[in-house]
């Protein structure tokens, strides 16, 4: 019989303000580090005010790592210093490995809901300067299985053997966006050795047979679980939608400075001489 995961910890993030002012809530970060590996960071976004989000993320630098935006609804322009240039819209997905040094911008524009999430994973020490490069991820090019009350989008890794829209190519990260009818059970198994964990866009959910309420976990928050074979959850009596994120952690040192993240203090140092002196891009 499978081993079932049980949670590790619950992180509810905290209201943030980023970019030239973009209102957000940093669900994980820079002390999480440890407990996500291989993922350093989760934003998520829910506004249907404009004004806390138009004001964008204009110009900016990342080195090491990748990030990866999701949009449910919205609408974000882009563009970057390799001349790519695009809109992600609703249920699109934008993959950037930063490797060696990008800079880009990404400026939502104002809609009548912005709802999605931007995870940064890290890059292994080996891969920290690849060369940068750009994933979009087409919301029509999402495999979608429905079965038993649940709709499952497959945005990376694979479920049941439905490959999903795309594949990392330095961390195998799974990234399933999973919506459950009121009362629906789900379960997804995966190698017991990677790092796990959800965040509940809507809805109350419950992770063990026995509704109380000590085991029930209400929307806007994250959690993480301990090592298993088999990940199982229930939505309570109303309908629920989260992203679940898996990877195999890393377990190498993190020096990590605003956009940019490496492995050692000095690799960190070079970035920003490097920033200064105009050498970022190579």
């Amino acid at each position: 019989m499978d081993t079932v995961r049980k949670i590790a910890k619950i992180t509810k993030g905290k209201s943030a303000v980023d970019g030239a002012g973009v209102k957000l809530v940093r669900v994980i970060g820079y002390n999480d580090t440890k407990d996500y590996d291989p993922f350093l960071m989760l934003d998520a976004f829910d506004s249907e005010n404009p004004d806390d989000y138009t004001k964008g993320f204009p110009w900016h630098p990342h080195r090491g790592i990748e990030t990866i935006t999701y949009l449910i609804q919205g609408d974000i322009e882009h563009g970057d210093s390799l001349g790519n240039k695009g809109s992600i819209l609703d249920g699109d997905c934008q993959w950037m490995t930063a490797g060696s040094g990008i800079i880009h911008q990404e400026m939502p524009k104002a809609r009548n809901r912005m709802l999605g999430a931007q995870l940064w994973l890290n890059l292994p020490a080996k891969d920290k300067m690849t060369r940068p490069s750009y994933g979009d991820i087409k919301s029509e090019n999402i495999p979608e299985v429905t079965e038993n009350g649940a709709k499952i989008r497959v945005i990376a890794g694979s479920y049941k053997g439905i490959e999903g829209a795309f594949e990392g190519k330095y961390i195998k990260a799974t990234y399933l966006d999973v919506s459950l009818a009121a009362g629906q059970g789900w379960s997804f198994s995966n190698n017991p050795e990677e790092t796990l964990f959800i965040y509940i866009f809507s809805g109350k959910v419950l992770f063990d047979s026995e509704e109380s309420p000590k085991d029930l976990i209400d929307e806007k928050q994250a959690v993480l679980f301990g090592p298993g074979e088999k990940f199982w959850i229930r939505a309570a009596n109303q309908p629920v939608r989260f992203i679940l994120l898996s990877g195999k952690p890393l377990k190498e040192p993190i020096a990590w400075g605003g956009p940019i993240v490496m492995n050692t203090k000095e690799e960190l140092d070079l970035a920003f001489r490097e920033l200064d002196s105009q050498t970022f891009i190579k």
